[in-house]
C-alpha cells in the first residue's frame, strides 16, 4: 500500500460518512467521491440498491460511469476515486473502462468479508465458448 497524503484521508473520511449516509436509509453502507487533480469534488455517490431497486447501483459504478460521461482522457486520468470499501469485480471493471487513474479505499475485500459474511450464493453455470466462427465475426468487424 502506497503512503497516504493527509488530504487523501480527508477524502477518504468524506467516503465513509457518504457510506454512513447510505447506511442510513436502509442501502448497503458504501460511498464513493471523485476528485479531480487539483483537489476539487467532482461528484459524490452513495448505494442505492434497495432504495433505487438496482442490484448495480453502487456508487463506484456510478461515478464511473459519470467519468466517462463528463471527463477526458486526460481529466479522467489525473482524477482520483476514493471509496469506503474496495471495489467489487464488476465496479473494477468499470473504473477501468472509464480511465480513472487512480482508487484509494478504506475497507479491503477480505476486511468487508469478515464483518459482514454473506450467504453463499448459488452457483451459476456458464457453458462456452461455442459458435466461435459466428461470434467473432462482429467483433472482427469492429
Amino acid at each position: 500500500m502506497s503512503v497516504l497524503t493527509d488530504t487523501d484521508e480527508r477524502h477518504l473520511r468524506r467516503a465513509i460518512a457518504l457510506a454512513e449516509a447510505a447506511r442510513a436509509t436502509g442501502d448497503g453502507p458504501f460511498g464513493s467521491l471523485l476528485v479531480s487533480a487539483d483537489g476539487q469534488v467532482l461528484a459524490e455517490e452513495v448505494n442505492t440498491e434497495r432504495t433505487d431497486d438496482d442490484i448495480t447501483a453502487h456508487p463506484e459504478l456510478k461515478l464511473a460511469r459519470w467519468a466517462a460521461r463528463r471527463l477526458d482522457p486526460d481529466e479522467a486520468g489525473r482524477a482520483t476515486m476514493y471509496t469506503s470499501c474496495q471495489p467489487c469485480g464488476m465496479c473494477a471493471t468499470a473504473i477501468d473502462h472509464s480511465g480513472l487513474g487512480r482508487v484509494v479505499y478504506a475497507l479491503g475485500a477480505e476486511q468487508l468479508a469478515a464483518l459482514r459474511p454473506v450467504a453463499a450464493a448459488t452457483p451459476v453455470a456458464y457453458a462456452g465458448p461455442a459458435l466461435l466462427d459466428e461470434a467473432r465475426a462482429p467483433v472482427e468487424r469492429a
